[in-house]
């Protein structure tokens, strides 16, 4: 448990670290997500982004532990 969160503490230090150039990234922006603006307000659902970050965190999973 101990290494878990050191390695989730440096992965959000990492990820402040290096937020000018992730926000370039188009996540969050990809066809598929789900967009709905009203005069109200409006609704944001990223599926499309949700399920390429599981890909891509099962993949990186998959290798580490091999």
């Amino acid at each position: 448990m101990q290494r878990l969160l050191i390695i989730l503490g440096l992965a959000v230090l990492a990820a402040g670290i290096f937020w000018p150039w992730l926000a370039r990234l188009p996540l969050g922006r990809l066809p598929g997500d789900i967009r709905i603006e009203t005069e109200g307000g409006g609704f944001f659902f990223p599926i499309v982004t949700c399920l390429v970050i599981s890909v891509v965190l099962s993949l990186l999973l998959w290798f580490f532990r091999k």
